[in-house]
This record gives C-alpha cells, structure tokens and sequence, in this order.
C-alpha cells in the first residue's frame, strides 16, 4: 500500500541530492502553460464570452452569467446545516485572531538628524480569491483566502469558484454560504485558467485585480505562472502534502489517520513518515491497511496517493538525521510527534506549518486551529511562506531628508554615482548645491 525508503546506515548527501532521495508527486507545469495559454488569451480578447465558453467544455455547465446573483449568498446562507454554519463561524473567528495579530505597524527610522525613512503597509487595492470546486468543495478555502486580505484592509475582494451542475451553475452552497458569512458579495461562477485570466484582464463582469491567491489544479498553477507580472500570485500551488517526524512513541493509530487524511485530497497527495523506528513503521502500515479499508474515497483518491511514488515510509538512523530528512522535503504540512516535540519542532528550518504533538493533527489546521492553510507545496516551503496578511501588503519607503542632511551623504553619493559609470545620478546631488560637493 505505502512503500519504503531506508536511509539508514549511511551517511545522508547534502541539499539537492538528498532532496532527490525523497517522494514527491509529479506537477508538470511547463506541460500545463501551453495548455492554458490560449485559454487565457482567449479570454483577454473575448473576456466574459471566453470564460463561459472553456467553462462550459471542462465543467459541463454553462451559468447564465459568470457574477453570481446577489441574493445567491444569503440564500445559501439561510439553508446551510446549523452545524456546519456553527464550525465556518468559530473557523472565522479563529482565523481572524491569528491573522490580526499579523498587521504591519508604520515604523520611522531616524537615519541621521534630518533624515528620515518610513516603511508604511499598503493593501494591494483589489484581489481575485481562487476556490476549488473539483473532488471536494472548499468553503474553509473561503475562509482562509478572504480573512487574511479583510484584515490587510484590501478594499476589493471578489471570490470565484466554478460552476456546478448539480446547482443551477453557480458555486456550491457551502461556498456561496461562507462567502456570505464573510460579507462578500462579489463572487463569480468560474473555474480553471479561465477564471485566472479573468481576474488578470477583467472582462465585462468583472475589474481586473492587482493580486490573485488560493490553490487550485495544475492548470490554475500554470495559468498563474504565465501571468505572473500582470497580477500578482501567492504561489504555484500543486498537490496536497503531509509528512510526519516521529518516534517510537508515537501513536500507529494516529500516524495512520493523519496520512490518511491528506491522502483523501487527491490521487496525486503525499503522504510521508518519517521515523527512526521500524517497529512504529510496521503498525502504521497494518493501521493504514485497516483503517483505509473502512474510509471513504479509496479507490479514487486514498488507495493511488498512499501507492503512489509521491508517498513513502522513509527510514532513517535517528531524530536529527529525520530532521535533516524533513528539512529537505520541506512539507506544505508537518507533523512532529517524537519526544520532547516542541523542542524538536523548533529545530525544523522548512516546512509550511508545522504541528506539535498528538493532538495537533493537520486537519485541525485545515479548519479551526486560527492558521491558513493555504501553503507552499512541492518542496517550496524551503524559500516561500504560506498565505497571510503580508500577503496583500506591499511595504513602501518614504524617504525624507532636509539640506543638511543631504549635504552630509552628498560626496558619498556621488561617489558611488562615478564608480557605477552613472554621472547624471551625481549631478542630481550636485545641482542642489551649486554643482560644488560638500565634503567633497
């Protein structure tokens, strides 16, 4: 069901090459970008007409406009199972503790007397939030798209998801229902590239945005990349992923469901353990073996991730040779369930969140732990942050200096000025005191 790799007994290569020792699933990207490229063209040239027309072939579904009736929210709102309305809530109030606390304070930096530099945080002005709507439905992706760009202050927020035929064309319920929870009343009925290239360029219905975030398939990753620069992207997002650190004492039980658990994504999730004891191995795959017999989404999603090449066991002489493991997987999500986890979790350099302890399991950060879980994948987690406040700020020096100031850095400017063969940057100093240098 899971298989092995034994890194014991010798000595673990360094940086790339151990990173090419470890599972990972296949994202072919650059195969995607000439898929979607003339999706996204067409849509800059046709914008609404385009969209409907790629979601109609890839969705089946055609809506009868691509802005969700505005009544649509709160319809779905009204109808959505006490219990789950309840979660999305507490989710949302969790989320925002977290991600309040992530604002920017203006700081001033008092360089010399005179002289002055301020770094102030400015919200991008309007986003597009991507909400899957394939395998599974996603309202807790609304949840962490909107709060972190809500408490950044962006002013414009359209949330798109595609389309579902089961539901007269528009989003699923749960979507529209936690949109509306969130105050956001501008959502469309548009998945894939195409709605990525509606956010980029705008179209009858809908502004361009400055920013667009949240995950989505192979083809959403590669329509972000090809317009990158057009509009901002938070990341190329690919498959889900888990590993776990742990040792002897962990729990096979919990090891199992936690593995199981990201598995239930897609064919293409990772799941990976990572651990010092072959005993501790041996229980989870007789854990995995029982308890995935009794879950649902087997033999379309579970059964192909945890066989996959993307999902191994990896064995490994001890704790810091595990966490060298994990440093280099650089997993979107983490588990660290080993003796003394907080001090061990606290060696970990990469990962996109980590969770301590037995009873911090990934799927408590997916809902209610107050963390996004919109995070790095595919070993990215190494250079790149998940999804947060930062996200939509942009941090602008304001730079002020009076006479004497300037006229205390002038020769160095020029300096620099003449050792970068740049002459007409030492002549905008020099004019402002008669062409003669002070200090010079």
């Amino acid at each position: 069901m899971i298989s092995r790799i034994d890194m014991r007994g010798a000595a673990l290569p360094d940086g790339a090459a151990l990173r090419d020792l470890l599972p990972r699933a296949e994202l072919d990207v650059e195969a995607a970008l000439e898929k979607v490229r003339p999706i996204c063209d067409d849509v800059r040239h046709r914008g609404s007409a385009a969209v409907l027309d790629w979601g109609e072939k890839f969705d089946g579904i055609r809506p009868d406009a691509l802005r969700v009736p505005t009544g649509a929210p709160a319809e779905a709102l009204a109808a959505l199972d006490p219990g789950v309305r309840a979660a999305l809530e507490e989710s949302i109030r969790r989320a925002r503790l977290v991600h309040r606390a992530q604002r920017r304070a203006e700081t001033t930096t008092r360089v010399v007397p005179g002289g002055t530099v301020t770094e102030k945080w400015v919200p991008v002005s309007r986003v597009g939030l991507y909400v899957p709507g394939g395998r599974s439905v996603y309202p807790s992706s609304v949840v962490m798209n909107v709060v972190p760009a809500q408490e950044a202050g962006v002013g414009s927020i359209a949330v798109t998801s595609p389309p579902q035929s089961g539901f007269g064309g528009l989003p699923h319920p749960a979507i529209l229902a936690a949109c509306a929870l969130l105050g956001v009343d501008e959502v469309y009925a548009a998945g894939g590239a195409q709605a990525v290239a509606m956010f980029a360029y705008g179209t009858a219905e809908c502004p361009p945005a400055d920013l667009v975030t949240g995950p989505g398939n192979v083809y959403v990753a590669a329509a972000k990349r090809l317009l990158k620069g057009r509009i901002g992207i938070d990341a190329e997002a690919g498959p889900t992923e888990i590993a776990i650190l742990a040792d002897a004492g962990a729990d096979p039980v919990h090891v199992a469901a936690d593995l199981i658990s990201q598995a239930e994504h897609d064919p293409l999730a990772a799941s990976v353990l990572v651990t010092d004891a072959p005993a501790l191995a041996d229980a989870v795959e007789t854990e995995l073996a029982t308890q995935v017999a009794a879950t649902k989404h087997v033999a379309d999603r579970i059964g192909p991730a945890l066989a996959g090449k993307q999902s191994a066991i990896v064995l490994v002489d001890g704790v810091d040779e595990g966490l060298r493991v994990v440093d280099a997987y650089a997993a979107e999500h983490l588990e660290v369930q080993t003796a003394d986890a907080a001090a061990v979790a606290a060696r970990v350099r990469n990962a996109g969140a980590i969770f301590v302890g037995p009873w911090s399991p990934v799927s408590l950060g997916d809902y209610c732990a107050g963390s996004n879980h919109v995070l790095p994948t595919g070993g990215c987690a190494c250079h790149s942050s998940g999804l947060s406040v930062q996200s939509f700020l942009r941090g602008i020096h304001i730079v002020e200096y009076d006479e004497d100031a300037l006229a205390e850095v002038a020769h160095h400017v020029v300096a620099l000025a003449d050792a970068e063969d740049l002459p007409a940057h030492g002549a905008a100093v020099r004019a402002r005191f008669g062409w003669q240098v002070p200090g010079a």
